[in-house]
């Protein structure tokens, strides 16, 4: 096992990482209390669900199984999580785990954050996504219509447990939508692992332990210790959006799960990098390393079609646009991103024609 930590003085919390975790009763340490609320999905909870409770068997234990996919992140599913726990009467106390990819993260955590002003949640992501992204950092929320994670808080977990085995059970177009964040890191953080994802693909496709763990534990570090600098996303956090601006406009534009969200991100990486091109701060054949990456882990370059109006409003909606431009993460080099608030509307919008159809 490794052990990444999120250095936040009082709230620091360790990331662990290795295979047969979920099994191991002393890889919870003391992070779960005595009242438990396991929160999963359809899903998740024939394959986990049972095997999760083994360890946790000397608890209060609950659990509440919601309906799986982006499209059911609502605030009326949180309020379902929150029922159960005032109905069970579960004390300040009490602890949420999260068992399944980000969408489940994401609304344990948030109703984690309300439920008496904030009570204990423990992360253990299932999917490729959550374990190198959403899983850290405690952004929590939910969807509206107008946008995605409109609505939600900061509030992070006592500890996330990431299980590599749960990744044998993944399906493999939700595998490679979370290859896509990995590849963001190389992207857009550490040109060094980026040559590493390069020389070491074809492994991660087969999904060779050794290669997921070094991978996803590599992703944790990278995210924590940005996440240890700027917690809030007021500066440097915003880095990790690269392909995000995009990929949250695409999702809301084409309708929740109609694009993966990790698909969604690939081709908002690929704008991203065009962008980048475009106003000369990358050469042409960054844009083509970074595209041949993608499209070797098997993720689409090609954009969709999709309503430039449609795409523009859901953009307009994202919580990093401001009020005269969109706030884009670009590319200054391989492995060095940075925000770009410098792009007015006119000129996105005429970036946009250029790369979009409908």
């Amino acid at each position: 096992m490794k052990t990444v930590e999120v250095s936040l003085g009082t709230r620091s919390y360790p990331i662990r990482v290795g295979r047969g975790l979920l099994n191991d009763a002393t890889s919870y340490g003391e992070d779960i209390g005595r009242q438990v609320l396991i929160v999963t999905d359809e899903n998740v909870a024939p394959l986990y669900l049972e095997r999760i409770s083994i360890p946790l068997a000397d608890r209060e234990l609950a659990s509440l199984i919601l309906p799986a996919g982006e499209s059911n992140k609502t605030l009326l599913q949180a309020a379902r999580i929150i029922d159960v726990l005032i109905n069970r009467g579960m004390r300040r106390d009490a602890c949420i785990v999260a068992l399944g990819g980000g969408v489940v993260g994401d609304m344990a955590g948030f109703a984690a954050s309300c439920y008496m002003r904030g009570i204990a949640w423990v992360q253990v992501p299932t999917t490729l996504l959550a374990q190198v992204d959403a899983s850290i950092g405690g952004k929590t929320g939910v969807n509206h219509p107008e946008g995605k994670n409109l609505i939600g808080s900061f509030h992070q977990p006592r500890a996330v447990l990431t299980d590599t085995e749960t990744l044998d059970t993944l399906a493999d177009r939700e595998y490679r939508a979370g290859l896509a964040e990995v590849i963001k890191y190389g992207v857009g953080l550490d040109i060094g692992f980026f040559a590493w994802l390069e020389a070491n693909m074809a492994d991660l496709i087969t999904r060779d332990p050794a290669a997921l763990e070094y991978a996803v534990s590599e992703c944790c570090r990278l995210k924590a210790v940005v996440v240890a600098e700027d917690e809030h996303d007021r500066g440097q956090r915003a880095l990790l959006n690269l392909g995000h601006t995009f990929g949250h406009g695409l999702e809301t534009a084409l309708g929740y799960g109609t694009v993966l969200h990790g698909e969604a991100v690939a081709l908002g990486i690929v704008l991203a990098a065009r962008l980048s091109e475009r106003h000369g701060w990358i050469e042409s054949d960054v844009t083509k390393r970074i595209m041949a990456l993608l499209e070797t882990a098997g993720l689409a370059t090609t954009l969709p079609a999709v309503n430039k109006t449609k795409l523009l409003a859901a953009i307009g909606h994202d919580k990093k646009t401001l009020a005269t431009s969109p706030r884009l993460i670009a590319l200054k080099s391989l492995g060095s991103a940075f925000v770009c608030d410098e792009i007015t509307m006119q000129e996105f919008e005429a970036f946009l024609d250029e790369n979009l159809d409908g």
